[in-house]
């Protein structure tokens, strides 16, 4: 009973000490993790935050949030964020603060706000032979712009002057990017006008692309950055203040200014209050009411969306059964274009297969496409992409079938086209039904890649919704047509397939 009572002793005392151990762990990479500062910002959004040629993630603001991080003992942690997910990325705690040439203006409400500490202004981009001097000149042309920009509010936003209300009534379009090295390459190839964007943004972009733009002189609107929390941080943004207010008194702030050549923008002083917050409550009917407005934008969206699912289906299918059958071909040559063709469609990503066909006209023939091909590639970039799919599921289904109906036909005096008509291809479409209807409900899904090249549907819309509301409502709304999009799809291939069980 002696030694029983040790044994259980010697395990109870492991057991506390594993505990300890445990709890200790805990305890000290809570710790680590509360040092950690994590910074979101825009990886293509120079010289505020991007990846530099040695591949690191340079900028002012990067450089900034160091040496804050430097005065304070944290471990900084920079992470890419995509721009249209920065509420949502903030809101769940994924980083500490939006840093990143993040504007203030039209936004005081949305976040606890530090200072600001850079003026910024909002100008236009045009090919310097363009012709085009002054902003009055815009009228008529397409213009483009970064989703969820300074630019597009100064354009589009409640906060936009009529005198930029009246510009933006007179273009014949104004678009929207996820980047701006995607509006750059929409302007150099023709796409459009000109590019409504950050000065500093848009000095860095000149200084590397010397001669080919220009910057009209007129300013579209004027704003000032600031560091974004969320909202109700008021601690961490009193530690980052100080820190910021620190490193301006001691000569710091404005050496990584100099750095950068952003001395000129610089408007951090001594004497900055960080901003009160605003106590306004949210009206329930104004709610109500948005959701009604949002989902009427959606279902414009969603006639985009059809128009792509419908249209794709209409080219890749038949393009796909063709496909099957050069790479079945008994020529050899033949047989082996085809499935290099399949095997780059499956290989590479369909966003870049996207940017190939509408680019490509321009950048390998030097050939102006109209405003309507934006479309026609759309169209032309997922048909060319489905078609390899859908042909590999052809021929798996032709395959299956076995080979003594072929030789039961041509006795009984069919031809090899009656013979695959009328025998073959009916049982094909039975057995592949179930792979295409997978292939089907993911087209529904991949249409929101179109956004790629600038061309708006249901789900980008959602995003552009979504970041003017700082809502994750239009997402979630988006979801929902989605689902029942893809749900109604689904109950159609079930009754296709019910209808084709004679076969069996």
């Amino acid at each position: 009973m002696k030694k029983t009572g040790k044994k259980q002793w010697t395990w109870a005392v492991i057991g506390l000490l594993l505990l300890g151990l445990i709890v200790g762990l805990f305890f000290a990479v809570s710790k680590q993790a509360g040092e950690e500062f994590i910074v979101g910002f825009d990886a293509e959004f120079p010289p505020y935050g991007y990846r530099d040629d040695n591949g690191e993630y340079v900028g002012f603001d990067l450089d900034l949030a160091a040496e804050v991080c430097k005065r304070n003992g944290w471990k900084l942690v920079k992470r890419p964020i995509a721009w249209d997910s920065k509420d949502a990325e903030l809101a769940s705690g994924s980083i500490s603060c939006i840093w990143n040439g993040f504007t203030m203006n039209g936004r005081e409400d949305l976040y606890t706000w530090s200072t600001p500490y850079v003026d910024n202004s909002q100008v236009v981009i045009v090919k310097s032979d363009s012709g085009i001097a002054k902003l009055s000149d815009l009228a008529g042309k397409r213009v483009i712009v970064q989703s969820d920009s300074s630019a597009l509010a100064a354009l589009e936003g409640e906060d936009a002057t009529d005198e930029n209300k009246k510009l933006r009534a007179s273009m014949k379009d104004l678009q929207q990017v996820a980047d701006y090295n995607s509006a750059f390459m929409n302007l150099e190839s023709g796409m459009v006008d000109a590019i409504a964007m950050d000065i500093g943004v848009a000095s860095y972009q000149l200084s590397k692309k010397e001669g080919q733009f220009t910057m009209l002189e007129e300013r579209l609107s004027s704003e000032e950055y600031g560091i974004g929390f969320k909202k109700g941080n008021t601690g961490l943004r009193d530690t980052v203040q100080k820190s910021m207010i620190a490193m301006l008194e001691d000569g710091t702030f404005e050496k990584i200014a100099e750095k950068w050549k952003l001395t000129d923008s610089i408007c951090l002083s001594k004497e900055d209050k960080v901003m009160e917050e605003s106590a306004a409550e949210s009206q329930p009917e104004q709610a109500s009411s948005g959701i009604w407005n949002t989902m009427r934008q959606l279902l414009e969206g969603m006639l985009a969306t059809l128009a792509i699912f419908l249209l794709t289906l209409l080219f890749s299918m038949p393009l796909g059964l063709l496909l099957a059958a050069v790479r079945m071909s008994r020529f050899r040559p033949l047989q082996w274009i085809a499935r290099i063709y399949i095997s780059i469609m499956r290989g590479t990503p369909l966003m870049l297969q996207l940017l190939v066909v509408f680019f490509a006209p321009y950048y390998l023939f030097h050939a102006n496409t109209p405003y309507a091909y934006r479309f026609y590639a759309v169209i032309i970039g997922f048909s060319l992409n489905y078609a390899a799919y859908f042909a590999e599921i052809y021929r798996a289904g032709i395959q299956s079938i076995p080979r003594g109906q072929r030789e039961a036909a041509q006795v009984m005096g069919y031809s090899r086209r009656q013979t695959f008509f009328r025998i073959i291809f009916p049982q094909m479409v039975k057995r592949v039904l179930p792979p295409v209807t997978n292939e089907v409900i993911t087209l529904v899904k991949d249409t929101s890649l179109a956004f790629a090249i600038a061309y708006t549907e249901m789900f980008t819309m959602a995003k552009q919704i979504a970041a003017a509301q700082a809502s994750l409502m239009p997402l979630f709304i988006a979801g929902l047509f989605y689902y029942i999009f893809n749900f109604v799809v689904a109950f159609a291939m079930e009754g296709i397939e019910k209808k084709l069980n004679y076969y069996q």
